[in-house]
């Protein structure tokens, strides 16, 4: 299955908290095709910090939730801090990775939504999304 998703950090060196998950990424999974990377404002809340954001596919047969838990051991590796605030808004973070969508499958669990619920609503997330779907076409 070809898993999508995307990484973003707005603190700190963020070309290099891209790549250290990027490198982390490509150790756990293996292959990958990336997108280039973006630049946008922050979603859902204030700040003046701009993140930096790159999509990533990658396949496996791994089961979503080990994916998104083997994920989330990368996030921690990088960066042991909370993505939200105490009363569950957003905050600035070093690194993010979401599961953006895994090809032909859905997943409705407390824990993970595939497609990510917000998908639509993220140029950051979408834009380079396409240009990910748009090289598997060239292949």
């Amino acid at each position: 299955m070809k898993y999508y998703i995307n990484i973003g950090t707005n603190l700190g060196n963020r070309r290099l908290n891209l790549s250290r998950a990027v490198a982390a990424v490509e150790r756990r999974f293996g292959y990958f095709e990336i997108s280039k990377v973006v630049e946008s404002e922050p979603w859902g809340y204030d700040s003046t910090n701009l993140y930096l954001n790159v999509a990533m596919m990658f396949d496996t047969e791994e089961a979503p939730l080990d994916v998104l838990h083997a994920l989330q051991a990368i996030e921690k590796e990088i960066s042991t801090e909370a993505h939200r605030n105490p009363d569950g808004t957003y905050k600035d973070r070093l690194i993010d990775i979401d599961i953006m969508a895994i090809e032909n499958v859905v997943v409705d669990e407390p824990e993970l939504k595939v497609p990510h619920p917000h998908l639509f609503d993220r140029p950051f997330f979408i834009n380079p999304l396409k240009e990910l779907l748009g090289k598997d076409k060239e292949d």
